[in-house]
């Protein structure tokens, strides 16, 4: 049932409680898998929000192609810099505010809002935290006999886990929130997470490595404890290396040095 309409700042009726059908939200949700796919350096994200707010829009006063769609739409797709899993947060605060009728202006201020907060949390939620734990996690596995297949299964699997419930949390705290959701990024997950994550992947890092070094060797080497030290000293100075080399390029960086290494060998065994 349609929420009754009331008067707005700006002249036009807006729905009060503004509720979305399931269709909808599914609809935006999906939308939000190809939130870049529009990425450019001139807007960023800004087309990819306007994108997966257009759903939502077609509920404004006049529907689809009406003089509020027009405007809104055009302001939600202008210049937006966030991380793309936390711009769900952004989506649904949004196309919460636009169908509540709030001024032009206030939205413009909150979009620009919302970039820093949204940018910062998630590259080091995501990029310097889940991606190397889930990453050094599969290698672990590897190391205590895994297969190819299970390793790869392994890491898409988790990490896949992780950025969809982090898209779909996004989406419903901004829409339940709207424009107040600035306390919800205040929730441990988000505050706390970075560096539980950061601790735990170099736990992982000690063990990982290690292991897998030695299965890639072989039982019975005389190198393998040279190897646990050097991988130890390494440990040590990876805690000193430059902030730009840290997080996801390092660990990004060790997949690819021993994804080239084991298919050399491989092919050599074949």
């Amino acid at each position: 049932m349609t929420a009754p309409r009331r008067a707005t700042p700006r002249g036009l009726p807006a729905l009060a409680a503004p509720t979305l059908p399931v269709v909808t939200r599914i609809e935006i949700a999906l939308r939000l898998f190809m939130i870049q796919s529009a990425w450019n350096y001139e807007l960023l994200l800004g087309n990819g929000v306007g994108f997966c707010i257009e759903p939502a829009l077609r509920r404004l006063p006049g529907g689809k192609g009406g003089p509020a769609y027009r405007d809104a739409l055009a302001r939600e797709s202008q210049y937006f810099n966030a991380h793309p899993y936390l711009a769900a947060v952004a989506v649904g605060a949004l196309a919460r505010a636009e169908l509540e009728g709030a001024q032009p202006a206030r939205i413009d201020r909150f979009r620009t809002a919302l970039c820093g907060p949204l940018g910062s949390v998630g590259d080091r939620l995501v990029w310097a935290g889940w991606l190397p734990f889930c990453s050094l996690l599969a290698l672990a596995a590897y190391g205590v006999g895994a297969g190819p297949l299970t390793v790869l299964l392994l890491f898409l699997g988790l990490y896949n886990l992780g950025h969809v419930a982090l898209r779909a949390w996004g989406l419903s705290v901004g829409w339940r929130n709207g424009m107040r959701v600035a306390g919800s990024l205040a929730t441990p997950v988000l505050r706390e997470g970075p560096a539980h994550l950061a601790r735990a992947a170099a736990l992982l890092a000690g063990i990982a490595l290690p292991l897998a070094l030695g299965r890639a060797i072989g039982p019975g080497r005389a190198i393998l404890g040279a190897v646990v030290i050097i991988v130890a000293v390494m440990g040590a100075l990876a805690a000193r290396l430059p902030v730009w080399l840290q997080g996801w390029r390092l660990a990004l960086g060790v997949l690819a040095v021993w994804i080239a290494y084991s298919l050399a060998t491989y092919t050599v065994v074949r």
